[in-house]
């Protein structure tokens, strides 16, 4: 579907492909990450550029009002004392995301 889909809009003079990186749909659990089949971004960005055309990532955590707590994953709500969308600890990035890596 993808290459299609991008040749098409390569032909229609674009140069650029933007696309938002969910978090929720990348690690729907805490600590389990998921970037196979559809979610495999590295494969989607090869595919753009082996086409000849640039990609605009727009990396969260937070996306988009439009998506289901913008992007967020659910799980996030188990997390005690977090209030999303701010400076309070449970929330920054030090404390919940990079303590797996």
């Amino acid at each position: 579907m993808w290459p299609k889909l991008i040749a098409k809009a390569k032909e229609g003079g674009l140069d650029v492909i933007q696309t938002y990186v969910f978090w929720n749909v990348h690690e729907p659990v805490q600590g389990q990450y998921n970037f196979e089949g559809r979610y495999d971004f590295v494969r989607f960005i090869k595919e753009i550029q082996g086409q000849g055309l640039y990609v605009n990532l727009r990396i969260g955590p937070f996306i988009e009002s439009e998506w289901k707590y913008g992007g967020f994953p659910f799980w996030l709500h188990d997390v005690p004392n977090i209030t999303f969308r701010s400076d309070n600890e449970p929330f920054k990035v030090s404390k919940l995301v990079m303590r797996d890596f």
